[in-house]
């Protein structure tokens, strides 16, 4: 049976390339990098190697860089220190952010009162930034806003430069999510006055496990986890250097390849959104995901024809002939409420009805959007 991998925007298959520095890494140097023996310091040079090798590409210092499980634990890292030990008391964001910022913020307003305000989106679920601006003019509490660059289910970019600009403007840290861009757009963060980035290794052809959290110098966050002086004592915990170095491999590799495989995984994206518009006239595209101008070229979520209680069998159908692909985002892909982004735009009657997320990498083939659009056409007919 042909296998068709769409769901990149989940997690993307490892390069060979990381595997092998990775396998290298763990039959060669597996010494703890705090040791002070030999062992011990070729480890730890792998590490901080990694943290130059991210830093010089983001364009920071690399006391800046903070290894991570993840973007779910720098998300949460960010936003606990900041109410805890920024003094934030108040924190803007919006309802479409993934649930590693939303389920945090959540807590945060239960625990510690924290006050939250949600900025306006528009009916393709774009920020109003004059909501934004209203919501940074109308407090003197101390705020954090948290926005992501590139929305996880309907690929929407967000404009990271004029929004930390106006952060900074109104004295508001400014937050974003970033693990769907990392990798796949350029940051200069000394361009970008933003405060704080949460970056996964598994969204750019990395390992799972593994990420970073961009910190602000002289910020003044304190750690979540306690334990130890790791991470210049921002991450307790020995570090794992065959992820890191995997993360290294995969960053390195994901910006020596940009420009070559941004253009060819664009042209798919334009493909598939040719071929799948001709399948019905019914056929729309969520959030400005099949715009190439405001949305990311790696995604897109289209809304069918199909009776949204038909979901689940669709996917199956799929399934069983070997297309992967999402409803909604895979964190959630088993919650009976659906997608809490696609609920928040879409009116009623499209809420009705079935939306599937694409997601594309450069190992995919035309032949692969052929195939997915062929038994998509079975589908619906």
């Amino acid at each position: 049976m042909k296998k068709v991998y769409l769901d990149s925007a989940a997690t993307t298959k490892i390069r060979t390339e990381v595997i092998d520095d990775m396998t290298r890494v763990m039959q060669e140097v597996y010494g703890n990098p705090s040791s002070s023996h030999s062992f011990g310091r070729s480890a730890k040079t792998l590490v901080e190697t990694a943290r130059k090798t991210i830093a010089k590409r983001l364009n920071v210092t690399t006391s800046e860089i903070v290894f991570t499980s993840g973007g779910t634990e720098a998300d949460n890292l960010v936003l606990l220190s900041a109410v805890k030990d920024l003094g934030v008391t108040r924190i803007i964001t919006s309802k479409i952010e993934h649930h590693a910022v939303l389920h945090t913020v959540d807590y945060l307003e239960k625990a510690y009162g924290v006050t939250v305000d949600y900025v306006d989106l528009d009916n393709n679920g774009e920020v109003v930034i004059s909501s934004l601006e209203q919501l940074l003019s109308t407090s003197e509490a101390k705020t954090l806003v948290s926005l992501m660059h590139v929305n996880n289910e309907i690929g929407n970019l967000l404009d990271l430069k004029h929004v930390a600009q106006l952060c900074k403007a109104h004295n508001a840290y400014f937050h974003s999510d970033t693990v769907q861009s990392v990798g796949h757009f350029e940051l200069d963060l000394q361009d970008i006055p933003v405060d704080f980035i949460a970056v996964s290794a598994h969204k750019f052809h990395g390992p799972k496990g593994v990420g970073f959290a961009f910190i602000r110098k002289h910020s003044n966050l304190k750690p979540m986890i306690h334990g130890g002086e790791q991470e210049r004592g921002l991450r307790a915990g020995t570090e794992a250097v065959h992820n890191i170095v995997g993360l290294e491999t995969a960053f390195k590799l994901a910006y020596k390849n940009l420009e070559k495989e941004r253009e060819f995984v664009s042209q798919l994206k334009t493909y598939f959104c040719n071929e799948i518009m001709q399948l019905s006239p019914l056929v729309k595209f969520n959030g400005f995901s099949g715009n190439m101008e405001k949305s990311t070229y790696t995604l897109i979520n289209v809304c069918l024809p199909i009776e949204a209680r038909k979901s689940d069998m669709l996917l199956f159908q799929l399934d069983l002939k070997g297309i992967a692909c999402s409803r909604g985002s895979a964190c959630q892909s088993g919650a009976l409420k659906g997608s809490h982004v696609l609920n928040e735009i879409l009116n009623e009657a499209d809420k009705r009805k079935v939306s599937l997320r694409f997601s594309f990498s450069h190992f995919n083939t035309f032949e692969d959007v052929d195939y997915a659009i062929e038994v998509l056409k079975a589908c619906i007919n």
